[in-house]
C-alpha cells in the first residue's frame, strides 16, 4: 500500500509511506526556500519524480485559515480528535482512498507511528504546539479514548513572550512569530526563575491566563515591566527562564493527576523542540519512557496524516522510518576551478583542517527530515575555541546569544559530558564537563544540545569524527545547520557556492569530494 500525505499551511510538506517504509518527507522550505513554506507546487513535482507508482490512498491534513469572514477549513479541520473523513476520489485516472484527519490528529499519530511498538495497555500521547495543549490516552488497539486538555497555545505563549520584550514586534496585529520560540528557549538560560520578582511573576501569570494569542495582545502589556525591554534584557531572560518553568509545571501535575502512571510518553508539536522541556520529561519519572520524534512540529504532520491513514486501513500505525528521508543533493554546477580545488575526501586530513580551525560545509546523501541538521546538511568546526561559536553565528548571521550544537561519538560521551544517553537526533540537553574544554558548544549554563553518533546510524560522520578524535582526543564537533538565515538546508550545488563565498567558508565536502577555496 502506498499512502501519499500533504500538510497545507506554514510549514508546507508532503510525505509517502509505502508498504510501512517512510520514503520521502518532503518539506516545502528545503533547497534554500523560505523558512515556514506552505507546500508549493515545486514540493509535488519532487515527490512525483521519485515515486514509481500513483498512490492507493491520498491524505489531506486538516487545517483553518483565519480570514475576515471567519474561520475557513481545509479537509477535516485544525483541531478535534474526530473520526477521521474517508470515501473515494479519483487521482490522475487512478480511484484512490481519500483520507483526511484534523490537524491534531496528524500529531498523535505521527508520535505513535514513528515512536517503537509498545506492549503497554495504554500509553500517552502528548501533543503541544502553538494552538493545542492536550494529552491524549491511546489504547492497545490505537484508538485514542480519552483527551485531556491542559492548556490552550502553549507553543504561542511562549513565542509571545519574545515578542513582548522585542521592540521590533508590533503593539497590534501581530501574531506569535514561528522562529521565536527556539529565541527564547537560548535566553532562558541565561535566567533564573526564583529571582523573578512580582512584576515578572505577574507578566507571566497574565500571559498563562491570557483567552487567546491571536492576534497577539502586545498593547495590553503596555506599562509592565516586559514592554519593549528588550529581548536579551536581565527582565526578558528571567521571565523566559520562569515562564519555561511554570508552561512544564502545568502539564506535569495534569500527567500526575489525570494519566496512567507507568505508561510510555509520546511527544509531539513543536514545544517537542525544547531540549529543556524533553529533559524535564525524562526526568519526571512518571512515565516509562519518553519518545522524540526528529520532525515533532509541524514538519511532520504530513507524516502523522499519512500513518493515520495507514492505521485506519490496516489497524496499526507503526511505520520503519529513517531521518535522512529528504532528497539526494542536487549536483547542478561544478565549482570554478579556478576557486576551488577538489580532492577526494581524506578523513585525517580533514580532522586536521578541522583541527586547525577551518569551518566546513558538509553534505552527505539525503537532507535530514525535520528542523535540525543531524550530519547531512551541516556546518562542521572544531568545539574548544569559544571563538568558533561567535565564528558560526556570525557565518549564519544569527544572534550572538544562540548556542551552538555539538556531534559527538558514542564512544565519547563519558570524557566530554555527564550523562552518557543517546540522542541521535538532537533533542534533550546534558550537561557539559568542564574539564574537557569544549567551549564552543557549552551554553551558559553549562547545557549541551548534542547528536550522539554510532557507526551504524551516520557511518560517514562516525568516520571524520574517529579521524578528529585522533588528532584532538575525542571524537566531538561543532553541528549547525547548512542554510542561510531565514531559509531551510542548502541542497543544490550552486547555492552551496554562493553560501560558501559569501560567508567566508573555504572548506565544501560533497560526498567523497572535498573542496579547497584557493582564492
Amino acid at each position: 500500500m502506498l499512502v501519499v500525505a500533504v500538510k497545507p499551511g506554514h510549514d508546507g510538506a508532503i510525505a509517502a509511506i509505502g508498504d510501512r517504509e517512510l520514503l520521502f518527507s518532503l518539506e516545502s522550505e528545503k533547497d534554500s526556500r523560505p523558512r515556514y513554506s506552505p507546500l508549493l507546487p515545486t514540493t509535488v513535482l519532487d515527490i512525483a519524480e521519485h515515486l514509481g507508482e500513483i498512490p492507493d490512498v491520498v491524505a489531506l491534513g486538516g487545517w483553518a485559515d483565519l480570514r475576515p469572514r471567519g474561520v475557513v477549513r481545509t479537509g477535516a479541520g485544525y483541531t478535534g480528535i474526530q473520526e477521521p473523513q474517508i470515501g473515494t476520489s479519483r487521482f490522475f485516472g487512478k480511484e484512490v482512498t481519500y483520507f483526511s484527519s484534523t490537524h491534531e490528529r496528524s500529531h498523535v499519530y505521527m508520535a505513535l507511528g514513528m515512536g517503537e511498538r509498545s506492549s503497554a495497555p495504554e500509553r500517552t500521547v502528548l501533543v503541544w504546539e502553538g494552538d493545542v495543549g492536550a494529552f491524549y490516552v491511546v489504547d492497545a488497539e490505537h484508538r485514542i479514548t480519552r483527551r485531556v486538555p491542559v492548556m490552550s497555545g502553549p507553543g504561542a505563549r511562549y513565542s509571545f513572550l519574545f515578542g513582548l520584550a522585542d521592540p521590533t514586534f508590533p503593539d497590534t496585529g501581530g501574531k506569535p512569530r514561528l522562529n521565536d520560540a527556539g529565541k527564547l528557549m537560548a535566553l532562558a538560560a541565561f535566567g533564573d526563575a526564583a529571582e523573578a520578582g512580582p512584576e515578572i511573576v505577574h507578566v507571566v501569570d497574565r500571559i498563562l491566563k491570557q483567552d487567546s494569542m491571536y492576534p497577539a495582545p502586545k498593547v495590553e502589556y503596555q506599562g509592565t515591566v516586559l514592554h519593549n525591554a528588550g529581548v536579551e534584557s536581565a527582565e526578558c531572560k528571567t521571565a523566559a527562564a520562569l515562564l519555561t518553568a511554570r508552561i512544564f509545571e502545568a502539564f506535569a501535575a495534569v500527567a500526575r493527576a489525570e494519566l496512567p502512571e507507568g505508561s510510555p510518553l509520546y511527544i509531539s508539536g513543536g514545544c517537542g523542540l525544547n531540549c529543556d522541556w524533553n529533559r524535564a520529561w525524562a526526568d519526571l519519572g512518571y512515565f516509562s519512557s519518553v519518545f522524540v520524534a526528529p520532525c515533532t512540529n509541524d514538519s511532520g504532520s504530513a507524516v502523522g496524516t499519512a500513518i493515520d491513514a495507514l492505521t485506519a486501513c490496516t489497524g496499526d500505525p507503526h511505520i520503519d522510518w529513517s531521518v535522512y528521508s529528504g532528497l539526494d543533493f542536487v549536483e547542478d554546477a561544478r565549482p570554478d576551478p579556478a576557486t576551488w580545488r577538489s580532492r577526494r575526501l581524506d578523513d585525517a586530513e580533514l580532522a586536521r583542517a578541522l583541527s586547525t580551525g577551518r569551518v566546513v560545509a558538509w553534505v552527505q546523501g539525503r537532507w535530514e527530515i525535520g528542523p535540525r541538521a543531524l550530519g547531512n546538511r551541516s556546518l562542521l568546526a572544531e568545539p574548544f575555541g569559544s571563538g568558533t561559536r561567535d565564528r558560526l553565528n556570525d557565518i549564519k548571521q544569527r544572534e550572538d546569544y544562540r548556542p551552538i550544537a555539538p556531534v559527538c561519538r558514542v564512544e565519547d560521551l563519558g570524557q566530554v559530558f555527564h550523562e552518557t544517553f543517546e540522542d541521535p537526533h538532537m533533542l534533550y540537553f546534558r550537561r557539559v564537563r568542564e574539564s574537557s574544554g569544549v567551549r564552543a558548544v557549552t551554553h551558559v549554563d553549562g547545557s549541551a544540545r548534542v547528536q550522539t553518533v554510532r557507526e551504524s546510524g551516520n557511518p560517514r560522520l562516525h568516520r571524520l569524527l574517529s579521524a578528529f578524535a585522533v588528532e584532538r582526543g575525542a571524537g566531538v564537533l561543532c553541528n549547525t545547520s547548512l542554510n542561510f538565515n531565514g531559509e531551510g538546508f542548502i541542497n543544490r550545488t550552486s547555492d552551496l557556492v554562493r553560501y560558501c563565498e559569501s560567508r567566508g567558508v573555504d572548506d565544501m565536502v560533497i560526498g567523497d569530494t572535498w573542496f579547497e577555496r584557493v582564492r
